[in-house]
């Protein structure tokens, strides 16, 4: 039999239940509450007032967006040669940066996490610069190291006769170097997150450091390494700026989806519309796919 103290209780205990997102206790439902209400009453209104008009401001566009959509006219402009050509394009390419970033990114994420050396801070800033910087001051850099006549670019050029800017490996290339930012600070996070006693107990077995991390911490880290790829591809595959800077807009060849939505919008808006939503529709997939991550990271 339930005593009255425990069913008063009952809904505390719910409130207080752990959240798995943000870590602290849980306050869905309190007694007497409605959903904007708070153990201690309502919402503050100047609090309240700026947060709606903060949720107006980024969903309207989206909104206005779908309400322009041409609707009839929708199949005719996404199956067009040019509009499947940029989106094949924009696949490829932002497959293949993701690969470079895991390739490179993945060692560079353990560096961080694991070895203590000095001037690591100034590493792990130079290595998250590329999210604050404007992506087309990035297209610029990247010109002025790999372009024809930069510090890298003129050997390779010499040497090898490769050439990076205005090509595909270009458009991959510029890709990286935006998206890859993403992978590392989620693999970097997930590796402090992970327990080393399981490696240094791989390292006491004999296993290699490299071994250890290839056999033991890969598996564990496996869900933040798959997280950050998504985020890198996602990424890689809005980028716009320092594509257009290092590589140009060349259709068929380094013409992306983001290029093909600018250029559409000069000449003919309603193309621009099909794509744009094209784009917030991988977006919104890609957000929906990383849902399940966000809720059980902490």
């Amino acid at each position: 039999m339930t005593s009255p103290s425990d069913s008063a209780s009952s809904p505390a205990r719910e409130a207080d239940a752990p959240d798995t997102l943000g870590g602290g206790p849980r306050r869905r439902r309190v007694h007497g509450g409605g959903a904007l209400r708070g153990r201690r009453g309502g919402v503050p209104l100047p609090l309240l007032l700026p947060a709606l008009i903060g949720l107006v401001l980024l969903v309207l566009p989206l909104v206005a967006l779908l309400i322009r959509a041409p609707w009839r006219s929708m199949p005719d402009l996404l199956t067009s040669p040019e509009v499947w050509q940029a989106l094949r394009l924009s696949l490829v390419c932002a497959t293949a940066a993701t690969a470079v970033s895991l390739v490179v990114g993945v060692p560079l994420a353990w560096l961080l996490a694991r070895v203590d050396f000095p001037g690591r801070g100034l590493v792990r800033a130079l290595v998250t610069l590329p999210l604050v910087l404007p992506p087309v001051v990035g297209g610029v850099a990247l010109l002025m190291a790999l372009g024809r006549n930069g510090v890298v670019g003129q050997w390779l050029d010499d040497w090898f006769g490769i050439t990076l800017p205005f090509t595909t490996a270009g458009v991959v290339l510029a890709e990286a170097f935006v998206a890859m930012p993403f992978l590392v600070i989620s693999v970097e996070g997930t590796l402090r997150a992970a327990d080393p006693r399981y490696e240094e107990a791989a390292a006491t077995l004999g296993a290699s450091r490299f071994t250890a991390f290839r056999r033991v911490t890969l598996p564990l880290i496996a869900p933040g390494v798959a997280a950050g790829a998504v985020l890198a591809w996602a990424r890689a595959l809005g980028e716009f700026g320092a594509t257009i800077t290092f590589a140009g807009n060349f259709p068929g060849r380094t013409q992306t989806m983001p290029l093909a939505v600018y250029l559409a919008l000069q000449n003919d808006p309603e193309a621009a519309i099909a794509l744009s939503l094209v784009l917030l529709a991988v977006s919104i997939a890609v957000l929906a796919g990383l849902r399940d991550r966000w809720m059980t990271a902490s």
